[in-house]
């Protein structure tokens, strides 16, 4: 008998691969909701799929490119100033947490600067004595950790102080009046009023040149003009000579504080008549447009020079020292005037990367997790026990769930029956049956007190396949994880004779990330 959930499944997953296709078909944009995807698609892909490729990307969290496999950025250590590189898990994942913690072991290290993941050498470089010169110094690098997709991962913490420069004369990044759009990924819990916490075009002086010389996004509580609302953080516009809320040094009404402990904000200026400013949580949810409309008067069309900043303002830091602060986790630059369809398809990327504050580990014996896919077709899906059969299989589960599916979804963490540094995973809603595979395809059985029961029901933890989240291997076929192939849960290598062998998705459908427990 075919289970019920998986017909279902099947069903529902014909309509959402027809209507992606045309949706592919239309704007030439794919953006999916749910669990992280970026070893699929990343933030730089959308832009460049919607004809405003990145001209600078930086991050201390994850590649923007799901090609991208070189350091996101570099650590140095005080014991002996000695340098050190940190990538990605994988091409298009997130950062090896692990690396820095290694090499800063025992002493502190500094965030020296953050590679242009575009290629084009806008790499941004501490304002301080060995770095671009000037007043400022490097920011800790361990500052504040964090999860992105189930992985550890480090963020740019900025203090007064700290800040960053980038300057390529050949680096692409836009000048003059062209347009552009940037945005970046904060955090609304760290935040002051100085001056000015900034990401984006800046003047290669580090003068202010007049009106129009800067175009970068602002986020903080300071109020340049007067006359604020709220308390902030909010998004803003740092033209030069001003933050702006909206079209003018007159308070923007639709302005909103942006208090979420991650958040996204958005900045996109044609040059010459028209920009928008945007934001959202980083973690769910669509954009709020703040403003839409044209620039300030005095400062179009644009004069931008093609610098980048980070932390700080453009008039600095060369013999003043910065004054804001702020967290830096990830952000691009881009050519062009970006449709509010990139926006989304880029807000919902963001969304889906898995952005949080938990850095434990999920796999810890008693915990309750469940296990949501991360392939791009499947992401509000969860590996989950079939009701009318003892098979394991993925299916949607949301909070109007009922009772039975959420606990179907939900796995009790126990040390493993074969292994103690390995895990076994026991239904949470059926006490004293396990996950196990019986010829190479998962189901749940009760516990039979044998040695090849408890063998086919250990898995070993590690991190995600695709560089996102966690990749289960089997105990007694190490070269097999738990995957899921036409949504039916089995344990499959990387290339095999069995059809759920195939090496298409593999890494995506071998990579789950830990979601809060259903049940």
């Amino acid at each position: 008998m075919v289970p019920a959930l998986l017909i279902f499944g099947k069903l529902r997953r014909g309509v959402v691969v027809c209507l992606a296709a045309m949706a592919l078909a239309f704007t030439g944009l794919v953006a999916f909701s749910g669990a992280s995807q970026a070893a699929a698609q990343g933030p730089c892909d959308i832009y460049a799929a919607g004809g405003t490729p990145c001209a600078a990307a930086h991050s201390t969290t994850r590649a923007l490119f799901a090609s991208y496999n070189g350091p996101l950025y570099q650590v140095q250590r005080t014991s002996d100033s000695t340098l050190h590189d940190i990538g990605v898990l994988s091409a298009g994942g997130v950062a090896n947490a692990a690396a820095q913690d290694s090499f800063c072991a025992g002493t502190t290290c500094t965030i020296t600067r953050l590679y242009d993941q575009t290629g084009s050498g806008n790499t941004l470089v501490y304002q301080g004595p060995g770095g671009t010169g000037g007043s400022d110094t490097a920011a800790n690098a361990t500052t504040e950790a964090l999860s992105v997709g189930g992985q550890k991962a480090y963020a740019l913490y900025i203090n007064p102080g700290n800040s960053y420069f980038a300057y390529n004369s050949s680096g692409g990044v836009p000048t003059g009046s062209s347009p552009e759009g940037e945005y970046m990924v904060t955090s609304g819990t760290h935040v002051n009023s100085g001056c000015c916490f900034d990401y984006g075009n800046t003047e290669i002086d580090h003068k202010a040149d007049g009106n129009g010389a800067m175009d970068a996004i602002n986020f903080g509580t300071e109020c340049w003009f007067g006359g604020c609302s709220g308390t902030g953080p909010w998004v803003q516009a740092d033209l030069e000579n001003g933050l702006f809320s909206g079209g003018s040094k007159t308070w923007n009404p639709n302005q909103v504080s942006q208090t979420s402990r991650f958040v996204t904000a958005m900045l996109k200026n044609n040059g010459t008549t028209q920009m928008a400013l945007k934001g959202a949580s980083a973690q769910s949810g669509s954009l709020t447009q703040f403003y839409g409309g044209a620039l300030p008067s005095g400062w179009n069309p644009m004069h931008k020079q093609g610098a980048v900043i980070l932390g700080s303002g453009g008039d600095c830091c060369q013999t003043n020292r910065n004054a804001s602060a702020g967290t830096y986790y990830e952000g691009a630059m881009v050519k062009g005037y970006p449709s509010d369809a990139t926006d989304a398809a880029v807000q919902a990327n963001i969304a889906a990367a898995g952005y949080s504050t938990n850095t434990s580990d999920p796999f810890t014996p008693g915990a309750k997790v469940s296990l949501q896919a991360t392939t791009s077709c499947c992401t509000s899906d969860y590996l989950q026990h079939d009701t009318s059969d003892d098979k394991v299989v993925i299916a949607p589960v949301t909070s109007g769930s009922s009772t039975t599916d959420k606990g179907n979804a939900t796995w009790i963490v126990r040390t493993g029956l074969a292994d103690s540094s390995c895990v076994s995973l026991e239904s949470a809603n059926t006490p004293g049956s396990y996950l196990r595979h019986y010829a190479f395809q998962l189901h749940l059985q009760p516990d039979a007190g044998t040695s090849q029961f408890a063998a086919d029901a250990t898995f070993c933890s590690k991190p995600g396949n695709s560089g996102t989240g966690y990749s289960l291997q089997s105990f007694n076929y190490p070269a097999k994880y738990i995957r899921h192939y036409r949504f039916t849960g089995y344990i499959a290598s990387n290339g095999g004779t069995n059809t759920w062998d195939t090496t298409s998705s593999w890494a995506q459908d071998t990579s789950w990330l830990t979601a809060s427990p259903w049940s």
